[in-house]
């Protein structure tokens, strides 16, 4: 019978993938207790007359700290593949707990830009995260361990949106602060604890290709059997970014609801992503195969994308989110059908490449998804849809669905 578990089998391994976990987990819950404050700190800086136009501003800070992501990244996972990851792991915490300082201090939108730029050049805990995972696991556990680390940050939207709609009713800048306390505790325990995952026999010279985000997309796709896959988790990853983009707006607008509530709707669908990706992830892979359980996670999240863009009544919005959440075993899944694919060696540069068309997507969709929630969903909206969104999100899926089925292993074989 073959063991399931996704933990690695020596105990230093486990302590390292149980620290990188909770590494994770804390900054998840600093990245979650923004969220549901979004409509009100835009407020606060003069970001917008109203929910439509303060999503656009909105937006705009999701998209500058993507673009940092994106130009950064490559660079991340190939100073990860020379210098080790432990170094870089910790300078990103650290760098973070600078960033929400900034953001606790802010009164204009572009201090609060300014301090999103900082927070994407930082944004490397997740890629050397994942490159971190990818050392201390065998090749066979890989897929389950990337849905642990999906649970960890699951987990973390239960904790970080259910505190920052508490804290923000109590002070609106009390949430940064937090955040920053997290982070800082991450920093200190990695630099206290943390060992280093990648031998120096296995690191190679940091070369002047790592500094071309674009060359390194570019070299990803000429890997053999890579381009398909990497297209269809950018398009997945581009779709999905509508929830984060819009969700806190789109349910104040649609629904009226609170910092609270809208906290308690991400504490929500944190339950579900830790249990889809913990439990459901771990337990499909085995059974139906990594195929099949991407197929299964699309069809998810078309369902849930185009209901959702329907904009039901509010209490049906609870049940659909745990159909969301399934949609959320596509990127792990995908991520480690590719892994599977390359050397030891480029494990960096494959994670930084998917971090960095995952930063594509989240710069170019917040630049489409929030003016075209603007025209649906302002005062003077000639068609009043604010789900327009969501519906436009679960199309483009369903169009590129034929490009899921022709990842079938046995029609590429």
């Amino acid at each position: 019978m073959t063991d399931a578990s996704p933990a690695p089998a020596a105990p230093g391994a486990r302590r390292a993938l149980y620290f990188i976990l909770a590494t994770i987990l804390l900054d998840a819950v600093g990245v979650g207790l923004i969220f549901p404050m979004m409509p009100d700190l835009m407020a606060r800086v003069g970001a917008g007359a109203d929910t439509a136009s303060g999503a656009i501003y909105g937006g705009v800070l999701m998209a500058a700290y993507a673009a940092m992501q994106f130009v950064f990244a490559p660079i991340v996972g190939g100073l990860s593949d020379t210098y080790g990851r432990r170094p870089v792991l910790i300078v990103a915490l650290a760098t973070l707990v600078v960033d929400y300082v900034i953001m606790a201090l802010a009164q204009t939108f572009w201090v609060l830009l300014l301090g999103r730029v900082l927070a994407g050049v930082a944004g490397a805990t997740y890629i050397t995260a994942t490159a971190y995972i990818a050392d201390i696991s065998p090749p066979e556990k890989r897929a389950a361990s990337f849905g642990l680390i999906g649970a960890a940050f699951g987990i973390g939207f239960v904790m970080g949106p259910a505190l920052g709609g508490v804290l923000s009713a109590w002070h609106i800048t009390a949430p940064f602060w937090v955040a920053a306390a997290f982070s800082a505790v991450g920093a200190v325990f990695g630099f206290m604890v943390l060992p280093e995952s990648l031998a120096p026999g296995k690191r190679r010279r940091f070369a002047r290709s790592d500094l071309n985000p674009f060359g390194a997309i570019r070299d990803a796709f000429r890997l053999p059997g890579l381009a398909l896959p990497l297209m269809v988790l950018f398009t997945f990853e581009f779709a999905n970014m509508v929830y984060p983009t819009l969700w806190a707006f789109w349910t104040r607008e649609a629904f009226g609801w609170s910092a609270a509530l809208i906290g308690g709707s991400f504490a929500f669908y944190g339950i579900g992503v830790a249990i889809t990706q913990g439990a459901v992830l771990p337990a499909l892979i085995p059974r139906i195969g990594e195929y099949r359980t991407l197929i299964f996670g699309a069809v998810a999240g078309i369902f849930a994308l185009v209901a959702l863009g329907l904009t039901p009544p509010a209490m049906l919005v609870f049940a659909l989110i745990p159909i969301s959440c399934l949609a959320d075993m596509v990127p792990p899944t995908a991520t480690a059908m590719m892994s599977n694919m390359v050397a030891e060696d480029r494990q960096g540069v494959l994670q930084g490449v998917i971090a960095s068309l995952g930063s594509v997507a989240a710069v170019v969709a917040p630049l489409i998804v929030t003016p075209l929630f603007h025209v649906f969903a302002a005062p003077d909206a000639r068609v009043y849809l604010p789900g327009m969104p969501f519906l436009a999100a679960g199309g483009l899926l369903l169009l590129v669905f034929p490009a899921f089925l022709a990842l079938n292993p046995k029609r590429r074989g």
